[in-house]
């Protein structure tokens, strides 16, 4: 019965990590900044964790079915 819910979530976690990963990605590769009045590398370093921590919950809560 719970099961539902963990699998939304789990595939919201997901599908946002491999987005905001894929979002980074492509403004790094391009040269242009993550985010405004931040610095490149520290603004692509700290979205580039927020993307894996995402990932890993989305694993996680996949896993715990």
């Amino acid at each position: 019965m719970e099961s539902g819910p963990a699998i939304f979530t789990g595939a919201v976690f997901a599908l946002f990590g491999v987005a905001l990963l894929g979002w980074v990605a492509y403004r790094t590769r391009h040269r242009e900044p993550v985010a405004l009045g931040v610095g490149r590398t520290a603004s692509a370093a700290l979205a580039t964790l927020a993307a894996l921590a995402s990932l890993a919950a989305g694993a996680w809560c996949l896993t715990t079915l």
